[in-house]
């Protein structure tokens, strides 16, 4: 069906084992397990939409001017200081 036969999966499955050790065996399968379960979630959930707000923006002849009023409240210009 696939052209593995358990012949080939065994040999697999041996040089495996000799080139990372029996102890490290149980770590790669918990890595690959975690692996493959990630690769599910994000192919099956769609990414969640950030939306984000456009903020103005203030041109340069005003920008002095509203650095130094707090967000959102009116700038005040007040006649006589230079």
């Amino acid at each position: 069906m696939f052209g593995f036969g358990w012949m080939e999966l065994l040999l697999v499955l041996i040089i495996v084992l000799i080139v990372f050790g029996a102890g490290k065996l149980p770590q790669l399968g918990e890595g690959l397990g975690k692996a493959i379960k990630g690769f599910k979630k994000t192919v099956h959930e769609p990414e969640p939409q950030e939306i984000t707000e456009v903020q103005p923006t203030v041109p340069t002849s005003q920008a002095s001017s509203a650095s130094s009023t707090p967000a959102g409240a009116p700038a005040r210009h007040e006649a006589g200081k230079t």
